[in-house]
Order: structure tokens, then C-alpha cells, then sequence
């Protein structure tokens, strides 16, 4: 029973195990970058980079079709020129950062919606708005393991300046020239992120996977190590039950994706190990006694 509902899926069915790939990549790459997008309080930034890259996958879409390379590269283009736009408007007028990107992002969405209506259907919009991660092929998987392999490799690299970044950036500021450096090594790869999970989760679920496992995991661990393997352990258990979700019942499967991470974490407000509701009421130390 348990292997008819769980395993079966995955072995009987190829497009079944590419979906899983594809959840697995994602994870790995995006929900570490989601936790640092939480801990600089810059959540909403990244779900206002996901719209902004709309325009330009659909500008990819309108040259070449539904090609790999060119929505890609479109989406990168985008989501650059918002996040340097934003930058730009911010610092030489009176307006704040959440302002000129929430701004910018709606001029993005709007245009976005507009270009593939122009030559598309709704399906083409469908799959641009929700993704159709059913349906991955070699590039595109090999397309979000190069992603995740990249973004790996940078936070490494850039680990220590990262979380100067979050703590301090005023500090990091005077004693190191990294400083604006990590700052926009980071956006990009927000930007590149996004993008990567935009082919698999369309532009308005792909932040999703980026920032709901990094807040659920912030009530089960209080170092940022413990916070980038809960988030990724999440991220992949929604996938997982996801697709399985999606296979049984015929739910849309993006969709089923986020519900069930989502359900991760409400089920962490509620039960988790540090400030959780549960904590809150019932205190370890009156257990204790």
C-alpha cells in the first residue's frame, strides 16, 4: 500500500522522477537564498523580483516561442534592470526601496501579461504565470542544477560577507570593500533563482519555494546553518508530497507544491521548537516542573 502511494509514482513514470529533479534542484538553490532574504527582511523583495521578470520572459517568448534560452534570458534581463531601476529611484529621489520595487513590479507584471496575450493563448499565459513542472525536459533540469550548483558555490564562497550583510551592513561597510559587492552578488542570485524556478513554477509560485520553507524554518533552528538544511528538508517535503498530491487526485501540481509547504509552515507557527504558538502557551520550564 505505502509502495503503491508513495514509490510507484516515481518508478513507473519518468516525467514523475524529472519533476522530482527539478523540486530537488530548486531546493537546493533557492530556499538557502530565501533564508537570507529573511534574515535582510527582504521577503517581499523577493516575490516583487519573481513578477518583475515577467516582461522579459515574455519578450523571449514572443521572439522564440517557449524556448529554453531566450525566456531565460529575458527573465535575467528583466529582473536585472527592475532591481538596478529600484536602485537608482531610491537613492536619488524621495522615495523608499519597497516603494519603487513594488511600483516597478506592477508596471512588469501588467506588461508581462499584455506581451503574451498579444500572441499567445491563455494556455501559453497559464504556463508562464504557474509553470508546468510536469513537463521538464533534459535542458531545463540541467538548466536548475546549474543554478543550484552555482548558487551553492557562491554562498560558500561568500558565506562570511553574506551574514555580515544581514547583521550589519553598516559595519561591513567601513571595514571591508566586499560590502557592495555581497550586496548585489546576492541580488543576482535572487534574480537567477527566480528565473530558474519560473520554468518550473511559473513567475508567481516560484518565490514560493524561496521564501515559505525559510520562514518555517525559523521556528526550528536559531543558527543559520540549522535555517538553510530546514528550509531545503521543507522545501523537498512539499515537493515531494506535492507531486504525489498532484498524481493521486489530479490537483494542479504547482499549487499542490506551495499548499503543502504551506501547511509546513503553519504546522511550525503552531508546534515549532523555538517561539512557536505551543512554546508561547506552554513554557519548557512548567513542563520541565
Amino acid at each position: 500500500m505505502i509502495y503503491d502511494l508513495i514509490i510507484d509514482p516515481f518508478v513507473e513514470f519518468s516525467f514523475m522522477r524529472r519533476s522530482l529533479m527539478g523540486c530537488f534542484s530548486i531546493a537546493l538553490g533557492a530556499s538557502p537564498v530565501g533564508v537570507f532574504l529573511m534574515l535582510r527582511r527582504m521577503s517581499l523583495t523577493g516575490d516583487a523580483i519573481a513578477h518583475a521578470i515577467l516582461p522579459g520572459a515574455a519578450i523571449g517568448y514572443l521572439i522564440s516561442g517557449l524556448s529554453l534560452t531566450a525566456m531565460t534570458l529575458g527573465g535575467l534581463v528583466a529582473g536585472m534592470i527592475v532591481v538596478l531601476l529600484t536602485g537608482l529611484v531610491t537613492r536619488n529621489t524621495i522615495l523608499r526601496e519597497d516603494t519603487s520595487l513594488a511600483s516597478f513590479y506592477l508596471i512588469s507584471l501588467a506588461l508581462g501579461v499584455l506581451i503574451v496575450t498579444l500572441r499567445g493563448t491563455n494556455v501559453n499565459l497559464m504556463h508562464i504565470l504557474f509553470g508546468t513542472i510536469l513537463a521538464l525536459d533534459d535542458s531545463t533540469l540541467f538548466l536548475l542544477s546549474s543554478i543550484s550548483t552555482f548558487t551553492l558555490i557562491v554562498l560558500a564562497l561568500f558565506y562570511r560577507p553574506l551574514i555580515l550583510e544581514c547583521l550589519d551592513s553598516a559595519f561591513l561597510k567601513s571595514v571591508s570593500p566586499m560590502s557592495g559587492v555581497a550586496h548585489y552578488l546576492f541580488l543576482s542570485l535572487t534574480v537567477l533563482n527566480l528565473v530558474g524556478g519560473f520554468h518550473a513554477m511559473g513567475t508567481l509560485l516560484s518565490v514560493g519555494v524561496m521564501i515559505i520553507p525559510a520562514a518555517a524554518a525559523r521556528f526550528w533552528s536559531r543558527n543559520v546553518q540549522g535555517l538553510i538544511l530546514a528550509s531545503v528538508l521543507f522545501s523537498l517535503l512539499g515537493g515531494i508530497i506535492g507531486l504525489l498530491l498532484s498524481y493521486h487526485f489530479a490537483f494542479p501540481t504547482g499549487p499542490s507544491i506551495i499548499l503543502v509547504i504551506g501547511l509546513i509552515y503553519i504546522s511550525s507557527i503552531l508546534f515549532g521548537r523555538y517561539e512557536s504558538l505551543f512554546i508561547q502557551l506552554f513554557p519548557r520550564t512548567h513542563l520541565e516542573g
